[in-house]
């Protein structure tokens, strides 16, 4: 039904689920429950820190599919791709 009864306190977002809610609240607070084992960086969600342990893994799961190089994250790989299709998106 798209009835959002979960409200932020904070700003006008409101939200379906509490959990959804909850993870919304922590742009507003200091709280970075996830740590990296690596380094002593903490996030505010588990996607963020997953992809900064790639810096250490070396992983780079995202491949040009026109050379060979690679990258840590996918917004890298989009804007490198526009080498190969001459795209300028803010000419």
């Amino acid at each position: 039904t798209g009835e959002r009864p979960f409200a932020c306190t904070h700003c006008p977002k409101a939200f379906m689920d509490k959990s959804t809610l909850g993870k919304h609240q922590r742009v507003h607070s200091l709280e970075q429950p996830f740590t990296c084992d690596s380094c002593p960086k903490a996030f505010k969600d588990k996607p963020t820190l997953i992809n900064h342990q790639r810096v250490h893994t070396g992983e780079r799961s995202f491949v040009c599919d026109s050379c060979p190089k690679a990258f840590w994250h996918k917004s890298s790989l989009k804007k490198h791709q526009r080498v190969h299709t001459g795209e300028k998106p803010f000419a």
